[in-house]
Protein backbone atom coordinates (compact mmCIF):
# COMPACT_ATOMS: atom_id res chain seq x y z
CA UNK A 1 0.00 0.00 0.00
CA UNK A 2 3.05 2.18 0.09
CA UNK A 3 6.68 2.10 -1.38
CA UNK A 4 9.58 2.52 1.24
CA UNK A 5 12.70 4.47 -0.22
CA UNK A 6 15.68 4.78 2.29
CA UNK A 7 17.24 8.16 2.61
CA UNK A 8 20.56 9.17 3.85
CA UNK A 9 19.84 12.70 5.08
CA UNK A 10 17.11 13.67 7.85
CA UNK A 11 16.29 16.82 6.85
CA UNK A 12 15.16 16.05 3.61
CA UNK A 13 12.26 14.67 5.19
CA UNK A 14 9.71 17.04 7.56
CA UNK A 15 9.35 16.41 11.10
CA UNK A 16 6.47 17.93 11.50
CA UNK A 17 4.16 14.91 10.45
CA UNK A 18 1.44 16.35 11.97
CA UNK A 19 0.67 20.39 11.25
CA UNK A 20 -0.39 21.89 13.88
CA UNK A 21 0.68 19.68 16.78
CA UNK A 22 1.88 20.95 19.96
CA UNK A 23 5.13 20.23 21.26
CA UNK A 24 5.20 17.15 23.18
CA UNK A 25 8.20 14.70 24.25
CA UNK A 26 6.00 11.58 23.52
CA UNK A 27 6.29 12.58 19.71
CA UNK A 28 10.29 12.77 18.97
CA UNK A 29 11.67 9.50 18.42
CA UNK A 30 14.32 8.19 21.00
CA UNK A 31 17.67 8.08 19.74
CA UNK A 32 17.81 4.31 21.02
CA UNK A 33 15.44 3.80 18.75
CA UNK A 34 16.62 5.24 15.48
CA UNK A 35 17.74 3.28 12.72
CA UNK A 36 21.54 3.57 11.51
CA UNK A 37 19.60 4.94 8.02
CA UNK A 38 16.71 7.32 7.86
CA UNK A 39 13.61 5.33 6.21
CA UNK A 40 10.92 7.32 4.63
CA UNK A 41 7.68 5.90 3.30
CA UNK A 42 6.85 7.17 0.50
CA UNK A 43 2.76 6.78 -0.45
CA UNK A 44 0.83 8.24 -3.48
CA UNK A 45 0.29 6.92 -6.62
CA UNK A 46 3.78 7.63 -8.23
CA UNK A 47 5.27 5.51 -5.57
CA UNK A 48 3.02 2.98 -5.29
CA UNK A 49 1.71 2.08 -8.53
CA UNK A 50 5.49 0.84 -9.60
CA UNK A 51 5.07 -1.76 -7.34
CA UNK A 52 2.11 -3.26 -9.08
CA UNK A 53 -0.91 -4.47 -7.86
CA UNK A 54 -0.77 -5.90 -4.24
CA UNK A 55 -3.07 -9.61 -4.99
CA UNK A 56 -3.34 -10.39 -1.72
CA UNK A 57 -5.17 -7.12 -0.61
CA UNK A 58 -7.38 -7.13 -3.80
CA UNK A 59 -8.19 -10.46 -2.96
CA UNK A 60 -9.72 -9.44 0.22
CA UNK A 61 -11.38 -6.67 -0.49
CA UNK A 62 -13.20 -8.23 -3.26
CA UNK A 63 -13.86 -11.67 -0.87
CA UNK A 64 -15.50 -8.93 1.25
CA UNK A 65 -17.84 -6.98 -1.63
CA UNK A 66 -18.88 -10.39 -2.62
CA UNK A 67 -19.88 -11.40 1.28
CA UNK A 68 -21.41 -8.47 1.28
CA UNK A 69 -23.88 -9.05 -1.61
CA UNK A 70 -24.16 -12.63 -0.51
CA UNK A 71 -25.46 -10.94 3.01
CA UNK A 72 -28.58 -9.26 1.34
CA UNK A 73 -30.10 -12.87 0.47
CA UNK A 74 -29.88 -13.62 4.79
CA UNK A 75 -31.62 -10.36 5.79
CA UNK A 76 -33.32 -10.40 9.53
CA UNK A 77 -33.93 -7.52 10.97
CA UNK A 78 -31.97 -9.21 13.87
CA UNK A 79 -28.83 -9.31 12.08
CA UNK A 80 -29.33 -5.58 10.74
CA UNK A 81 -29.63 -4.55 14.66
CA UNK A 82 -26.07 -6.84 15.25
CA UNK A 83 -24.43 -5.40 12.01
CA UNK A 84 -25.58 -1.65 13.04
CA UNK A 85 -24.27 -1.99 16.77
CA UNK A 86 -20.98 -3.19 15.59
CA UNK A 87 -20.79 -0.52 12.94
CA UNK A 88 -20.94 2.18 15.52
CA UNK A 89 -18.01 -0.55 17.87
CA UNK A 90 -15.57 -0.19 14.87
CA UNK A 91 -16.44 2.98 12.86
CA UNK A 92 -17.27 5.47 15.37
CA UNK A 93 -15.44 4.16 18.24
CA UNK A 94 -12.79 2.31 16.83
CA UNK A 95 -11.63 4.45 13.92
CA UNK A 96 -13.01 8.24 14.19
CA UNK A 97 -12.65 8.93 18.22
CA UNK A 98 -9.50 6.50 18.71
CA UNK A 99 -7.70 5.99 15.46
CA UNK A 100 -8.51 9.40 14.41
CA UNK A 101 -8.64 11.74 17.07
CA UNK A 102 -6.97 10.11 19.73
CA UNK A 103 -4.05 7.92 18.57
CA UNK A 104 -3.12 10.29 15.40
CA UNK A 105 -4.08 14.50 16.83
CA UNK A 106 -4.07 13.70 20.27
CA UNK A 107 -6.99 15.69 20.62
CA UNK A 108 -7.73 14.28 23.82
CA UNK A 109 -6.61 11.55 26.66
CA UNK A 110 -8.50 8.58 28.02
CA UNK A 111 -6.95 5.72 30.51
CA UNK A 112 -4.75 3.62 28.82
CA UNK A 113 -6.92 0.71 29.19
CA UNK A 114 -9.93 1.89 27.74
CA UNK A 115 -7.44 3.09 24.72
CA UNK A 116 -6.64 -0.43 24.33
CA UNK A 117 -10.17 -1.15 24.33
CA UNK A 118 -11.23 1.38 21.56
CA UNK A 119 -7.85 0.73 19.50
CA UNK A 120 -9.08 -3.18 18.95
CA UNK A 121 -12.37 -1.67 18.48
CA UNK A 122 -11.10 -0.17 15.49
CA UNK A 123 -9.31 -3.17 14.20
CA UNK A 124 -12.48 -4.63 13.72
CA UNK A 125 -13.15 -1.99 10.54
CA UNK A 126 -10.28 -4.09 8.77
CA UNK A 127 -8.50 -0.75 8.32
CA UNK A 128 -5.03 -2.31 9.50
CA UNK A 129 -3.41 -1.83 13.07
CA UNK A 130 -2.57 1.42 14.89
CA UNK A 131 0.77 2.21 13.72
CA UNK A 132 -0.31 1.70 10.20
CA UNK A 133 -3.33 3.83 10.17
CA UNK A 134 -1.65 6.50 12.26
CA UNK A 135 1.18 7.13 10.11
CA UNK A 136 -0.99 7.23 6.81
CA UNK A 137 -3.13 9.82 8.30
CA UNK A 138 0.01 11.85 9.51
CA UNK A 139 1.24 11.49 6.09
CA UNK A 140 -1.87 12.27 4.09
CA UNK A 141 -1.57 15.64 6.38
CA UNK A 142 2.02 16.25 5.69
CA UNK A 143 1.28 16.26 1.91
CA UNK A 144 -2.10 16.49 1.91
CA UNK A 145 -3.16 16.89 -1.86
CA UNK A 146 0.77 17.00 -2.67
CA UNK A 147 2.60 14.58 -4.10
CA UNK A 148 3.12 12.07 -1.53
CA UNK A 149 -0.24 12.18 -0.08
CA UNK A 150 -1.51 8.71 0.12
CA UNK A 151 -4.46 9.37 -1.36
CA UNK A 152 -5.38 12.67 -3.36
CA UNK A 153 -7.85 12.87 -5.40
CA UNK A 154 -5.85 14.59 -7.72
CA UNK A 155 -4.10 11.60 -8.68
CA UNK A 156 -7.75 10.64 -9.60
CA UNK A 157 -10.91 10.22 -7.66
CA UNK A 158 -11.25 6.19 -7.72
CA UNK A 159 -7.63 6.04 -6.95
CA UNK A 160 -8.29 8.51 -3.81
CA UNK A 161 -11.50 5.81 -2.69
CA UNK A 162 -10.02 2.44 -3.39
CA UNK A 163 -6.99 2.65 -5.55
CA UNK A 164 -4.20 3.58 -3.12
CA UNK A 165 -5.20 0.42 -1.01
CA UNK A 166 -4.69 -2.05 -3.99
CA UNK A 167 -1.59 -0.78 -5.21
CA UNK A 168 1.95 -0.92 -4.07
CA UNK A 169 3.94 -2.94 -0.20
CA UNK A 170 1.29 -3.74 2.18
CA UNK A 171 3.08 -2.00 5.45
CA UNK A 172 0.22 -3.16 8.11
CA UNK A 173 2.53 -5.20 9.92
CA UNK A 174 5.88 -3.64 9.20
CA UNK A 175 6.30 -1.29 12.37
CA UNK A 176 9.86 -0.70 12.12
CA UNK A 177 8.99 1.21 8.92
CA UNK A 178 6.26 3.19 10.13
CA UNK A 179 7.93 4.22 13.23
CA UNK A 180 8.87 7.64 11.58
CA UNK A 181 5.62 8.55 11.80
CA UNK A 182 4.46 6.96 14.22
CA UNK A 183 7.38 7.07 17.09
CA UNK A 184 5.08 7.83 19.86
CA UNK A 185 2.90 4.36 19.48
CA UNK A 186 6.11 2.67 18.77
CA UNK A 187 7.12 3.07 22.75
CA UNK A 188 4.04 1.72 23.35
CA UNK A 189 3.95 -2.60 23.94
CA UNK A 190 0.36 -3.36 23.23
CA UNK A 191 -0.01 -0.96 19.86
CA UNK A 192 3.15 -2.43 18.43
CA UNK A 193 1.78 -5.66 19.11
CA UNK A 194 -1.70 -4.88 17.73
CA UNK A 195 -0.10 -3.25 14.94
CA UNK A 196 1.32 -6.91 14.22
CA UNK A 197 -1.86 -9.35 14.77
CA UNK A 198 -4.27 -6.59 14.06
CA UNK A 199 -6.68 -9.79 11.95
CA UNK A 200 -6.72 -11.25 15.40
CA UNK A 201 -9.70 -9.49 16.59
CA UNK A 202 -11.81 -9.37 13.57
CA UNK A 203 -11.18 -13.23 12.94
CA UNK A 204 -12.26 -14.02 16.74
CA UNK A 205 -15.59 -11.54 16.09
CA UNK A 206 -16.40 -13.96 13.10
CA UNK A 207 -15.99 -16.63 14.71
CA UNK A 208 -17.89 -15.67 18.02
CA UNK A 209 -21.07 -14.59 15.78
CA UNK A 210 -20.64 -17.45 13.38
CA UNK A 211 -21.51 -19.37 16.46
CA UNK A 212 -23.48 -17.55 17.89
CA UNK A 213 -25.95 -17.83 15.13
CA UNK A 214 -25.30 -21.29 15.14
CA UNK A 215 -26.76 -21.70 18.61
CA UNK A 216 -29.95 -19.57 17.81
CA UNK A 217 -31.16 -21.03 14.36
CA UNK A 218 -28.45 -23.27 13.24
CA UNK A 219 -25.89 -23.50 10.27
CA UNK A 220 -28.15 -20.28 8.08
CA UNK A 221 -28.52 -18.57 11.32
CA UNK A 222 -24.72 -19.18 11.39
CA UNK A 223 -24.26 -18.22 7.89
CA UNK A 224 -26.41 -15.04 8.17
CA UNK A 225 -24.68 -13.72 10.72
CA UNK A 226 -21.15 -13.64 10.13
CA UNK A 227 -22.39 -12.29 6.45
CA UNK A 228 -23.97 -9.20 8.43
CA UNK A 229 -21.91 -8.65 11.40
CA UNK A 230 -18.74 -8.41 9.08
CA UNK A 231 -18.75 -9.36 5.60
CA UNK A 232 -21.40 -6.47 4.89
CA UNK A 233 -20.60 -4.10 7.90
CA UNK A 234 -16.75 -3.89 7.10
CA UNK A 235 -17.48 -2.99 3.80
CA UNK A 236 -19.46 -0.45 4.39
CA UNK A 237 -16.77 0.90 7.15
CA UNK A 238 -14.27 0.69 4.43
CA UNK A 239 -16.43 2.81 2.04
CA UNK A 240 -17.79 5.41 4.79
CA UNK A 241 -13.72 5.32 5.83
CA UNK A 242 -12.79 5.84 2.01
CA UNK A 243 -15.15 8.34 1.08
CA UNK A 244 -13.88 10.69 4.12
CA UNK A 245 -10.80 10.44 1.65
CA UNK A 246 -12.10 10.87 -1.75
CA UNK A 247 -15.27 12.80 -1.68
CA UNK A 248 -14.72 15.45 0.90
CA UNK A 249 -11.36 16.65 -1.03
CA UNK A 250 -14.02 16.65 -4.27
CA UNK A 251 -17.11 17.94 -2.98
CA UNK A 252 -19.00 20.22 -0.45
CA UNK A 253 -18.18 23.34 1.01
CA UNK A 254 -14.77 25.57 2.22
CA UNK A 255 -15.32 27.56 5.56
CA UNK A 256 -11.33 27.76 6.04
CA UNK A 257 -8.80 28.54 3.03
CA UNK A 258 -6.33 25.86 3.79
CA UNK A 259 -3.61 24.64 1.20
CA UNK A 260 -5.38 21.49 0.25
CA UNK A 261 -8.85 20.75 -1.09
CA UNK A 262 -10.46 19.57 2.16
CA UNK A 263 -14.14 20.57 2.11
CA UNK A 264 -16.91 19.61 4.46
CA UNK A 265 -19.68 17.19 3.27
CA UNK A 266 -22.71 16.58 5.05
CA UNK A 267 -23.39 13.14 3.67
CA UNK A 268 -19.84 11.61 4.43
CA UNK A 269 -20.59 12.91 7.81
CA UNK A 270 -23.44 10.95 7.69
CA UNK A 271 -22.38 8.03 7.23
CA UNK A 272 -18.55 8.68 9.21
CA UNK A 273 -20.24 9.96 12.84
CA UNK A 274 -18.65 13.67 11.77
CA UNK A 275 -15.46 12.96 9.87
CA UNK A 276 -16.89 14.63 6.93
CA UNK A 277 -16.62 17.79 8.41
CA UNK A 278 -12.99 17.82 6.86
CA UNK A 279 -12.40 21.09 6.03
CA UNK A 280 -13.01 21.70 9.36
CA UNK A 281 -10.59 19.18 10.50
CA UNK A 282 -7.94 20.23 8.29
CA UNK A 283 -7.78 23.77 9.42
CA UNK A 284 -8.13 22.20 12.82
CA UNK A 285 -6.15 18.90 12.83
CA UNK A 286 -6.29 18.23 16.83
CA UNK A 287 -9.83 19.77 17.94
CA UNK A 288 -11.43 16.51 18.92
CA UNK A 289 -14.61 18.37 17.65
CA UNK A 290 -14.53 18.61 13.62
CA UNK A 291 -18.23 19.91 13.66
CA UNK A 292 -17.94 23.42 14.64
CA UNK A 293 -20.76 24.66 13.48
CA UNK A 294 -24.24 23.63 15.71
CA UNK A 295 -26.20 22.42 12.25
CA UNK A 296 -22.87 20.52 11.87
CA UNK A 297 -23.48 16.88 13.63
CA UNK A 298 -20.78 15.16 15.05
CA UNK A 299 -21.74 11.86 16.86
CA UNK A 300 -17.98 10.81 17.35
CA UNK A 301 -17.35 14.29 18.94
CA UNK A 302 -20.58 13.44 20.95
CA UNK A 303 -19.18 9.91 22.18
CA UNK A 304 -15.78 12.39 23.60
CA UNK A 305 -17.71 14.28 25.18
CA UNK A 306 -19.93 11.52 26.85
CA UNK A 307 -16.51 9.88 28.01
CA UNK A 308 -15.52 13.37 29.63
CA UNK A 309 -18.73 13.21 31.44
CA UNK A 310 -17.96 10.15 32.85
CA UNK A 311 -15.02 11.18 33.38
CA UNK A 312 -13.05 9.22 30.83
CA UNK A 313 -11.66 11.82 29.12
CA UNK A 314 -9.39 14.66 29.76
CA UNK A 315 -7.45 17.67 28.22
CA UNK A 316 -9.87 18.12 25.39
CA UNK A 317 -8.35 20.28 22.39
CA UNK A 318 -11.10 22.38 20.58
CA UNK A 319 -10.76 24.55 18.16
CA UNK A 320 -11.59 28.24 18.36
CA UNK A 321 -11.81 30.77 15.56
CA UNK A 322 -13.73 33.65 14.45
CA UNK A 323 -17.01 33.09 12.63
CA UNK A 324 -16.76 36.55 11.29
CA UNK A 325 -13.34 35.94 9.55
CA UNK A 326 -12.18 32.00 10.17
CA UNK A 327 -8.65 31.09 9.33
CA UNK A 328 -6.97 28.03 9.86
CA UNK A 329 -4.98 27.35 13.00
CA UNK A 330 -0.99 28.62 13.24
CA UNK A 331 -2.77 31.53 10.49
Amino acid sequence: MASVVTISSPESVNPGFVQPLPASPELSVPASREAPTRLEVRMGRAASVGAGINWLTLSVMAAFHLGALAALFFFTWQRLTVMLVLYVVAINIGIGMCYHRLLTHRGYQVPKWLEYIMATCATLSLEGGPMFWVSTHRVHHQHSDQEGDPHTPREGGWWAHTGWMIWGNALHAQTEMLNRYSPDLAKDRFHVWLSKYHWIPLTASGIALFGAGWLVGGPKSAVGMLLWGVFMRVTLGLHATWLVNSATHMWGSRRFETRDGSRNNWWVALVSGGEGWHNNHHAHPVSARHGLAWYEVDPNYYGIWLLSKLGLASKIKLAKYDRADPKPAGL
